[in-house]
Parts: structure tokens; sequence; C-alpha cells
């Protein structure tokens, strides 16, 4: 096992005793390498495979605790090792792309990534990305043992927040993690309009204006699955979710 150093450069810390796994799967190894090199030095252990194949092999034999997947592969692209990941055992996914393609970033959430980033990236905002998915990770079991009084209903949105579950009407909606927290977050002051920035700092803990893209293409991911009429665009300023008139 290779040897790693807690990070101390703000971006998080590992806890000592308890590294978590980074699965990187990437065929162009410089990337590979630095990322590598990076998530290391931040405390984490790394794995890396080349091809898809190889990802889901690795990832059924090492379980990472998340799986960072450029889409672009040999053997089978990452959308399928998405998938096949994701059936084998729920992961988080940082979806990597080289084409600033919204439609490639919808497909990725569509098949259980929970945020993507576009290349070329930065080093220190991929450290950022990976504890923040990590540290919801860590939240969301947390919420799930904590009981909580009620379920949330708007109309015929329900929300259940220990169960970490939506309906709409009769019809569970499958959200991934940070849909859930996304909506949650619009939830907890319906009709109210909450800005990209404020909604990237709250679900995502990251406080970069130039990832609010990544708030726009969740935001259309989930109203695919609980309909577009429930949330409400206010052009330049951000988003409000709708609520029946009493």
């Amino acid at each position: 096992m290779e040897q790693t150093q807690t990070s101390h450069n703000g971006t998080g810390t590992a806890t000592q005793g308890a590294q978590r796994r980074v699965l990187v799967v990437e065929d162009d190894q410089t990337i590979v390498d630095a990322i590598a090199t990076r998530l290391r030095a931040e405390g984490f252990l790394v794995q890396t495979a080349g091809d898809g194949p190889a990802a889901v092999d690795t990832a059924e034999a090492w379980q990472p605790d998340l799986l960072i997947l450029d889409i672009m592969l040999p053997g089978f692209d990452g959308l399928e090792v998405c998938r096949r990941v994701q059936a084998q055992r729920p992961v988080p996914v940082l979806m990597l792309t080289a084409r600033d393609d919204e439609t490639d970033m919808l497909v990725g959430l569509g098949v259980g990534a929970d945020d993507y980033m576009t290349k070329p990236f930065s080093m220190r905002e991929l450290a950022a990305r990976v504890h923040v998915l990590l540290r919801r990770v860590e939240r969301a079991v947390v919420a799930a043992s904590t009981p909580r009084s009620g379920i949330l209903r708007l109309g015929e949105l329900e929300i259940d927040h220990a169960q970490r579950r939506v309906r709409v009407g009769s019809e569970d909606v499958h959200l991934t993690p940070t849909e859930f927290d996304l909506l949650v977050c619009l939830a907890n002051t319906p009709r109210a309009v909450l800005s990209r920035e404020q909604l990237l700092a709250e679900v995502w803990d990251w406080a970069d204006a130039s990832g609010t893209r990544t708030v726009d293409s969740h935001i259309k991911a989930l109203r695919r699955k609980i309909g577009a009429e429930r949330i409400r665009t206010v052009h330049g300023v951000g988003y409000a979710l709708e609520t029946p008139t009493p």
C-alpha cells in the first residue's frame, strides 16, 4: 500500500486510520498521474483503471468509496461503467468529460453520477469536490439514522428525509444523493428564490462561482424527474421550488 499524507491546504483532511478509497478511471496517463498524485497528497488511497472492463472489475474487487470516471474510455464508455458499478453497490461518482456538452452531463447524471467536471480542470477544485461528495455521503448516513418527525408534502410532491425518498403522486422518484440534497435545499424555503451561488454553497459546499453551471445541469436533471413546472427559473438570479397555491 502506498504511503499517503494528510493535506494541510484547507480543502479537507482524511481521518487517520480511516482513509477513503478513490478509484480513478481515465485512459490518459498524464491525467491519471496528476489526479492520483493530488489525491494521495490529500490523504486518500488511490487505484487506477484505464478502460471500462478494468474499471468494473477493480470497483468490484476493491470497493472504493468514490469513483472519478472519464466518459470516453476503451472497452466500453464511462456511462456503462457507471451503470454497472452502481448495480453492484451505490457509490458516489464524479464524472469527467472532455466536451463542454450539456447532453453528456445530463446523461451522466441520469445513470447515477453525482457531479461532473469538464476538462481542463484545476486539481484544487477536483480535490475539493471529492471531499464534498464524501461529506455528503456521511451526512446522508447520519440523516438516515436520525429520526425526523413527519414527511414534507408540497402538493403531490412528498419528501421523506429519514429514508431519503421522494414521491410525486403515487410514483417513487429515483434521485441521486446530490439531486435529493438540492431538492431539500429548495424545499426548505418553498417559493423563495435561491441564487446559484447559494445553492452551490449549501449543496456542494463550494463557494466558487465558476461551478454554477453544475447547479444548472442538476436543476435540469431534477426537473426531468419531478416535473419541470415545479422549479421556477428567475433569470439572472436562480431558482425557486413552486408549491400549490393555498
